[in-house]
Formats: structure tokens, sequence, C-alpha cells
């Protein structure tokens, strides 16, 4: 038995036994990790450099691929040190750290996608009013909302979670200091606690899922009243792949923190933090690259410019 006083470092998840296969995981992780942060970048520089690109969508978007590069950055560089060097290691102070930062960057890139969705909805639904309701402005106010409220919910999350008695040792069956690892560990006297931390996510999630649902039923029926093919197929362009990255990022997100204890297990909860943790920040920028004609030449443009350049 151990409390939360005593200790001094954790043990993460150990991916694999013999060493061919913590090398495969390291290569595996790195070649993720240089997908997401070339990906992010393109999108960043082209959205940055391309002036045709400064409307809300692409500004939004631009905000969601910092996001992405900031919880990919917290999360893998230490599994690949682990993977590389056979430990498992993190200091308390460290994983502090990484939940902190993980939990910002990641509730962020949740409130910038409940962003985009008022953008598509005032865009399709209220085209009249869109130079209104999102002037550069109003734009920045929100983005700045979204970033100030992660930073408060992770600096809320975090100090409760590290505040529990912990009693039940310092191993965590996950590759990174993930919330709900943590409270498997706390003291049974603090119940109440874990559950209202949980809670606390679930119901900030549940809301903006329900304005994202309530937002896509407006859409949807505006689509349907569009007359011409090529004009819907033009919406859901820009509207079906943000719907697939909210879709998986609260699909997966919710469901480790609720999913019943008979159910959980090594592997399954690997593989929800891999679903929520890893894969979006690498898959976003080739969803939404691939079904935006603007963003695909912006980025080949900025591409072509640095080959030229080197």
């Amino acid at each position: 038995m151990s409390n939360s006083s005593s200790i001094r470092h954790f043990l993460l998840l150990a991916l694999a036994d013999t060493r061919q296969l913590q090398l495969l995981h390291f290569c595996l992780l790195l070649g993720i990790s240089l997908a997401a942060l070339l990906g992010n970048g393109l999108i960043i520089s082209a959205v940055a450099c391309g002036h045709h690109l400064h409307t809300p969508m692409f500004f939004f978007l631009l905000n969601l691929a910092l996001s992405d590069l900031g919880s990919i950055c917290t999360t893998v560089p230490k599994a690949m040190h682990n993977s590389l060097w056979d430990t498992r290691n993190i200091s308390y102070a460290g994983c502090a750290a990484q939940v902190f930062f993980f939990l910002f960057f990641i509730s962020a890139e949740f409130f910038v996608l409940t962003v985009m969705c008022y953008d598509r909805y005032v865009s399709i639904c209220k085209p009249l009013h869109y130079r209104t309701l999102l002037g550069s402005r109003a734009c920045a106010h929100m983005a700045a909302a979204a970033w100030a409220s992660g930073f408060l919910y992770a600096l809320m999350h975090t100090a409760n979670t590290f505040s529990l008695s912990l009693c039940h040792g310092n191993a965590l069956g996950q590759f990174f200091c993930d919330v709900p690892q943590i409270l498997k560990l706390a003291c049974s006297h603090s119940t109440f606690r874990k559950i209202w931390i949980s809670l606390l996510g679930v119901c900030l999630s549940f809301g903006c899922f329900l304005f994202i649902v309530f937002s896509y039923v407006q859409i949807f029926r505006a689509v349907l009243r569009i007359p011409s093919e090529q004009g819907r197929h033009k919406v859901f362009s820009t509207c079906l792949p943000h719907l697939a990255v909210v879709s998986l990022f609260i699909s997966t997100g919710i469901f480790s923190y609720l999913k019943p204890p008979s159910i959980s297990s090594p592997s399954l909860d690997l593989a929800l933090s891999v679903l929520y943790s890893v894969v979006p920040p690498a898959l976003n920028p080739l969803i939404y690259s691939l079904r935006n004609q603007e963003l695909k030449d912006a980025v080949q443009t900025q591409m072509n410019r640095w080959f030229q350049k080197y």
C-alpha cells in the first residue's frame, strides 16, 4: 500500500517485452509523430501564408492543427523514449505536467471543434449574417475562449486528480499518464471525488456534443433544401470531415471514462487511448485536406515553395 505523498514516480505501460518489438514500436510512434508534424505543419503554414485562406473556417482549422500538434507532442515523445531506452519511469511532477498539457490541448481541440461546428451552421443556415456573426474580432474571441476554457479545465482537472490519495501502487496501464488510469490507483474513500472528476468532463463533453448534434440537424435540413446536386456536394465536402473527426474524438474519449470495469482490459484501454490521443492528430490533416480543394491547392503551393527553396 502507498499513498500519493510517498510516490516519487509512476510506471507506464510497457508496449512490448522483447527488444525487437520495443524498437518496432519506437519506429511506429516516430512515423506517426512525423506524419502529424508534417500534416499539421503544412496546414498551419498554408493557412498563415495563403491570404485567400484567411477566412473563419481556415482560421479555426489552424487552431485545430495547433492543438493536434500540442497533444501528440505531449504524449508520444515520452513513449518513444521509454521504448528506445527500455524504461517505464516517469516522475510524479512529469506525470502531472503531462496530464495538464494533454488535457489542455485535448479540451481546447474539443472546444475548437465545437466552434467550427458553429461556423458551419452560420455559413449554411444563416449565410446573409455570416460576416456579421463571424467577423475577425468574433473569431478571435471564440478562439481565445476555446483556449482559455481548455486551460481552466485542465488546471482544475489536474489539481483534483493529483490531490487524490493513491493507495494502489504506482503502475499505470497506459503508455502515458492518462486520468482514468490514475483514478484507478485512488483509495476507496475517494470514490465520490473520482466520480465527480469523471462526471465533470463527461457533462462538459455531452453539452458540446448536444450543441454539435443540434447544429448538424439544422445543417442537414438546410442542405436537403438545396436544389442542385453540386451545391449539396460542396456543403457535404466541408461538413463530413468535421463530423467524422468529432464522432471519433467524442466516442472514444467518453467511452474510456465511462466503460464499466467488467469490460476493462489493458488491450482495450490501450486501443481507446490511441484512438483519441494519437490517431486524430495524424489523421485530421489528411481528412481535411482530402475533402477541401482550396486547402489541397494551398498545401501543394506551399510544398512547391519549399522544394524550390531547398
